[in-house]
């Protein structure tokens, strides 16, 4: 069974039926999860990680900051929970890391002139394109 990166009673499990192979198991066993993570009331998360989290779960997040997860994909109601166990560790480990900022950098005397070089060929280009003058 898969952990989870919080703790197992800020976790609501709800079980149903779920569609698709199963043959009559399907239409009789409640084997689809949905997993429930209040992210926005969760003390064992901090700030940063948390507002991450949030724009990271999309349209999985609900207007109460609730993360649902949906898992059918497997044929057990075990299987199912660990898998959206593990689908929202990977959210939370998503979240955890910051993203790296940018560092700005001044272009290269190089690339400066290539940039200048190029602009004054196209000027030539687009003056030839003109009507010939008297003198032509």
């Amino acid at each position: 069974m898969t952990e989870p990166l919080v703790p197992e009673d800020e976790l609501e499990f709800r079980y149903f039926r779920a569609g698709g192979p199963g043959g009559q198991n399907v239409n009789k066993v409640s084997t689809a999860v949905l997993l429930r993570f209040d992210a926005a009331r969760s003390p064992s998360l901090d700030e940063a990680v948390r507002a991450r989290l949030m724009k990271a779960a999309g349209s999985r997040l609900t207007n109460e900051g609730v993360i649902q997860i949906t898992a059918t994909r497997f044929r057990t109601q075990e299987r199912n929970r660990d898998d959206a166990v593990e689908r929202l560790n990977a959210l939370i480990e998503k979240a955890r890391t910051a993203p790296v900022k940018r560092i700005r950098t001044k272009p290269t005397k190089g690339s400066k002139e290539r940039r200048l070089q190029a602009k004054a060929g196209r000027s030539k280009i687009k003056a030839a394109r003109g009507k010939p003058g008297l003198s032509d």
